[in-house]
């Protein structure tokens, strides 16, 4: 039984107990008050019985542990004094009464529909609500990405009950039950629990929830990294001998899982230019495709594809569709807002923003990323709190990082276009991109990377490149520090140069990952290693 207690301002009149000063109330009553000899309430400690939980939302039960959501909604009461006494501690002191008496003391459990289980209609399910459990409601006071950066998740309730302004992280790899009838309440679904911490952590759910806001999501699985969340996600959507159709320009690791392992599986692919949309369109409709996976931006050449489009092609057809996000950020595009079923990230790169931990997500609907959830937990790739905690931190000024690097990378983009020794330069903010005329309509923001050729051969272009003082030569993007690298050397050189331009990759491309330096000294650089070229 969840017991929490909270102070009150809340006048009572009661009757005296002869012989003295002070009364307890009944504990069985569900309410259990030390009063003062006036009256007045000094604590109040609430006692709920072991149902009470199940009867909260499904929101709010995934987003605390029976005895958090218990204290959450008491601490709301607690904060709103002029309400007297909480007409739902009312309720919850009638349904500890109810819970005594015989026969329907414990009411059946939910049984699970695709694995979630319904949302149930509750007593508390308002308090829940207005402390911001609910996830697709955004509260009027929080208008823009920037605010949500920083609060989402955290300043409207969150499932560690705490005054901390930061979020704690809860370093565990279990959770106890006090008796053995509270295991058996949470295996017949009457109340909740994590139970093992590959099934979910406090401080994770935090910025599962943060995300979410962001992304306009209802629902948000994080994972040990974005390479994880795309394979997981792969393999919870796409039956044995399905098909999926992606797009020729990606991440060389998703590439490599699509072509050589998913065949094992029986699983068939189609492999399109970003923007050919009759293939898109020829490939669903011969084939039953579960699934159509693309970057966008894509990597990287930075394509951009017309999620609207794609999006309406494939649910004529039943086929789901999921864009890696991780080049636009959620702050650039909101692909799910374009028509897209699924968005991944990897967190690794502009959320995290630091160059310092590993992770990704998957952002859609509850009941898809449910499924996908589900085979996440039998898989692992459990995201350690700790790095959910150095996200939640990095987000907080994803919003000033992400600012400067779209500055940044515009205005580079520029120069280098100009620039007599550069020979092509790849950026969706650009005249001169294929599609420019798409991340016009989807994007606010164009991204801090710009790819682009050196006019010369891959001795000319790694003279550039070590010549270059701000920028470590690195994979990755995204960070707070600039990071460039030759995606031919980087990524591709394990294949000969006649393999490596079958996918697009020159010996004189280079992929910039601006940072958020000053943009003098990071055009000052670039200009000069130019120069020593």
């Amino acid at each position: 039984m969840a017991v929490l207690s909270f102070q009150s301002p809340t006048n009572f009149s009661a009757t005296s107990i002869p012989g003295s000063s002070r009364r307890r109330f009944n504990a069985t009553a569900g309410i259990s008050s030390s009063l003062s000899g006036d009256g007045r309430i000094s604590s109040m400690i609430l006692r709920f019985p072991p149902n009470f939980v199940r009867q909260l939302s499904i929101k709010a039960r995934r987003n605390c542990s029976n005895i958090g959501v218990a204290q959450i909604v008491a601490a709301k009461w607690s904060n709103n004094p002029s309400s007297g006494l909480p007409p739902a501690a009312a309720a919850a002191s009638s349904a500890s009464a109810a819970a005594s008496a015989p026969a329907a003391a414990v009411p059946p459990p939910v049984a699970p529909v695709n694995g979630v289980d319904e949302e149930v209609v509750t007593v508390a399910a308002e308090g829940a609500r207005e402390i911001g459990l609910k996830k697709d409601s955004k509260p009027s006071f929080l208008s823009s990405d920037g605010s949500l950066t920083v609060h989402a998740g955290e300043r409207l309730g969150r499932g560690i009950v705490t005054d901390a302004i930061t979020t704690p992280v809860v370093n565990t790899s279990a959770y106890f039950f006090k008796k053995t009838i509270d295991l058996i309440d949470f295996k017949e679904k009457r109340s909740v629990s994590f139970e093992y911490g590959r099934y979910g952590n406090p401080t994770t759910i935090v910025l599962e929830d943060k995300i979410s806001a962001l992304e306009g999501s209802e629902s948000t699985l994080v994972m040990a990294s974005g390479m994880c969340a795309s394979t997981v996600m792969l393999l919870a959507l796409v039956p044995a001998g399905g098909h999926i159709v992606t797009t020729t320009d990606c991440y060389r690791k998703t590439r490599i899982f699509m072509e050589n392992f998913l065949p094992k599986l029986g699983i068939t692919v189609t492999v399109i230019d970003p923007a050919d949309i009759a293939g898109l369109e020829a490939a669903v409709n011969k084939y039953q495709v579960s699934l159509f996976f693309t970057e966008s931006p894509t990597n990287p050449f930075l394509r951009c594809v017309d999620i609207e489009l794609v999006s309406e092609i494939c649910h004529k057809r039943g086929t789901l569709v999921c864009i890696d996000g991780t080049f636009a950020t959620p702050l650039n595009q909101k692909a799910l807002a374009f028509g897209a079923d699924l968005v991944v990230h990897s967190l690794t790169k502009y959320i995290g923003g630091h160059n310092d931990v590993l992770g990704g997500c998957i952002c859609g609907p509850l009941k898809v990323v449910s499924e996908i959830r589900n085979l996440h937990h039998v898989l692992g790739g459990t995201l350690n709190p700790n790095a959910a905690y150095l996200m939640i931190r990095g987000m907080k000024t994803m919003h000033l990082r992400v600012k400067q690097q779209n500055s940044t990378a515009s205005r580079m983009a520029e120069i280098l276009e100009a620039h007599p020794k550069v020979s092509h330069v790849y950026y969706p903010g650009l005249a001169s991109h294929p599609e420019h005329h798409i991340a016009k309509r989807q994007m606010t923001g164009f991204g801090g990377v710009v790819s682009f050729e050196i006019d010369g051969d891959i001795e000319r272009t790694i003279k550039f490149v070590d010549s270059l003082k701000i920028p470590y030569i690195a994979p990755s993007f995204g960070g707070c520090e600039s990071i460039v690298d030759q995606p031919a050397i980087m990524s591709y050189w394990d294949l000969t140069q006649e393999e490596r331009l079958k996918y697009g990759i020159k010996d004189n491309l280079v992929r910039f990952s601006f940072g958020v330096e000053d943009f003098e000294d990071v055009k000052a650089d670039v200009l000069q290693a130019l120069e020593a070229i």
